[in-house]
């Protein structure tokens, strides 16, 4: 009875198990057999056994010249004729226990013991075989859940054995064939953990085994595996548009899933450059609008599901444009005559709905000033607001349904050097002023007439090749 108190509560028999501190005895390789000396006597319940444990009692010993006890232990499970038998000493004559933790579960072991004086040793007393229990036995129902989204759950029924500490959750792939402690999970009654931070749609397989008090490790329970959530499937057809005026469509097909959340739309300026995410949408398409003629951009989207799961969406990708601006016009001919300047150009761009003539002069050294006549339907102008001894520069551009303005054509330059040949100002059409394009910049001087005999002003017409 005073033995499996002293195993319950396992302090004394720990203690015991550490001996005497300092120097401790160990049997003399020549040693003095003393008849007289006393022989251990196991008590008549002087063993306890474990799994991975014996516990060992003996009658207490009264004879002075004893200083301590020698034990020995033989495993009868190893085939080895030579092993030193001589285990461990118990300095003190007054100890009567003894803790054996280095056991094996389900092994056999010879046990033996001598007592010593300062010069000399017993005989050896009665040899005890005992074997050790078979190891603990693990929870006896483990469960898992399955399609997590990058984790997993192991469930398990509480361990019936009070001793138990803790609970080991071990974990192997199945490109592994050694099993890894993952996690300890602390308290009997604990009877659940979640793994997370696991890859997407991957097989992992999980099992327990018991801790207790004393540090005895169970069998492993049974396996379960786990197959974490799928990621979404990703969308296979994207289009984009490349015919509208400021702006990019694109569609998709919209995607089957149940637990569906949204779409998210990502766009970069080079097929395989940095995609930056645009907007989120639960709509199978998306208007990208655009302040820019020809603008281009790739588009790829991707499913988000309601555990925030994304899909890949690196594998499909649309090349999407804004409309580009009509052709410029060619500037057929440019003169002055009648006191009017005249001005034609030819547009092969059936987009030109109309047409922006541009004209540009010095108001004086400092100022110059632009003037744009707007919305010119034919393919003529003429300006009859011009003045003496000023240069004019005018450049045209055409304007599709959208408004969207093309490059300008080039720009022809026009003097008035005769002041006779100038009419009455006009009045201006509407003005609004617009950016400078670039210039291809051609000349032409209008000579003073005749003081004698003024003939009729004869129109000029200046072939496109005069300007080059």
């Amino acid at each position: 009875m005073k033995l499996l108190t002293l195993v319950t509560l396992c302090t004394a028999s720990l203690l015991i198990l550490s001996g005497c501190g300092g120097n401790v005895p160990i049997p003399k390789k020549e040693a003095v057999i003393d008849t007289t000396l006393p022989i251990v006597e196991l008590t008549a319940n002087g063993t306890i056994i474990d799994s991975g444990s014996i516990a060992l009692e003996w009658k207490a010993i009264d004879d002075q010249r004893v200083e301590g006890v020698y034990i020995y232990k033989v495993s009868l499970d190893e085939n080895d004729s030579n092993k030193n038998e001589y285990y461990d000493t118990v300095n003190s004559r007054f100890s009567t226990h003894y803790l054996d933790t280095k056991i094996e579960a389900n092994s056999r072991y010879a046990y033996y013991f001598k007592t010593y004086s300062a010069k000399a040793e017993s005989q050896k007393s009665e040899t005890t075989i005992i074997t050790s229990l078979p190891q603990l036995e693990s929870v006896i129902w483990i469960h898992s859940t399955q399609g997590m989204p990058r984790s997993a759950k192991v469930i398990w029924r509480p361990h019936a054995n009070e001793k138990v500490k803790a609970y080991i959750i071990q974990r192997r792939t199945l490109q592994e064939s050694k099993w890894s402690d993952i996690a300890t999970v602390n308290g009997r009654l604990n009877a659940e953990y979640i793994d997370e931070n696991l890859q997407d749609n991957f097989t992992y397989k999980y099992r327990i085994r018991v801790l207790t008090y004393d540090g005895i490790v169970s069998k492993p329970s049974e396996e379960v595996s786990v197959v974490t959530k799928e990621l979404p499937a990703e969308i296979m057809q994207i289009v984009a548009s490349t015919d509208m005026p400021k702006k990019i469509e694109i569609h998709w097909r919209g995607t089957q899933a149940s637990d569906f959340l949204m779409y998210r739309v990502y766009r970069s300026v080079s097929i395989n450059g940095s995609y930056e995410m645009l907007a989120e949408t639960k709509n199978s398409s998306y208007t990208d609008k655009i302040d820019e003629d020809s603008k281009e951009y790739f588009y790829r989207v991707s499913v988000v599901d309601r555990d925030k799961l994304e899909s890949v969406n690196s594998n499909f990708t649309a090349l999407g444009r804004t409309l580009v601006k009509p052709s410029a016009p060619s500037l057929a001919e440019a003169m002055f005559v009648n006191g009017q300047v005249k001005l034609s150009w030819v547009s092969s761009d059936s987009r030109a709905k109309s047409y922006i003539v541009q004209k540009k002069f010095s108001k004086s050294f400092l100022e110059s000033s632009i003037e744009d006549f707007k919305n010119i339907n034919g393919n003529q102008f003429l300006d009859s607001n011009v003045e003496y001894e000023k240069t004019y520069y005018y450049k045209i551009f055409a304007v599709d349904a959208n408004g969207i303005k093309s490059e300008p054509s080039i720009e022809v330059k026009l003097k008035i050097e005769d002041k006779s040949m100038v009419p009455k100002r006009a009045n201006p059409s509407s003005v609004q002023q617009n950016r400078v394009e670039q210039n291809v910049v051609q000349e032409r001087k209008v000579q003073p007439s005749s003081p004698i005999s003024p003939a009729p002003i004869e129109e000029v017409i200046i072939p496109m090749q005069d300007f080059n």
